[in-house]
């Protein structure tokens, strides 16, 4: 469940004090472990380095992402593929369609060329 309305929004102390009085576009990547942490207005325009467990991830902060959590930006687990032989089947002949279409207007383009 999250944060209730009565409690407040939860914005780490440190974290702002991190970025108090520092322009967004000279600051290096601000790393940190605080997931919980929500995106306030004064945040905008940095960087900081979300940790999902293994490694920091670069997030951008954008006018869009205020009132979200930091952590809904950097992924813990990775998404491996579903449908094995049969997928992999499908893939393939994906790949040689596109392979074949880069072909042809590659033709196309310097047929145009000649003329």
């Amino acid at each position: 469940m999250t944060r209730s309305i009565k409690k407040g929004i939860y914005v780490d102390e440190k974290l702002l004090a991190k970025i108090a009085g520092k322009n967004p576009l000279n600051t290096p990547m601000i790393k940190t472990w605080k997931r919980a942490s929500t995106i306030s207005p004064e945040m905008l325009g940095f960087v900081f380095g979300v940790h999902n467990g293994k490694t920091h991830v670069e997030v951008l902060v954008t006018e869009d992402m205020v009132g979200h959590k930091l952590g809904e930006f950097s992924p813990t687990k990775k998404f491996m593929k579903h449908g094995g032989k049969m997928q992999k089947e499908l893939e393939a002949k994906k790949k040689e369609s596109e392979i074949a279409a880069a072909k042809s207007a590659t033709a196309a383009a310097a047929d145009a060329k000649k003329k």
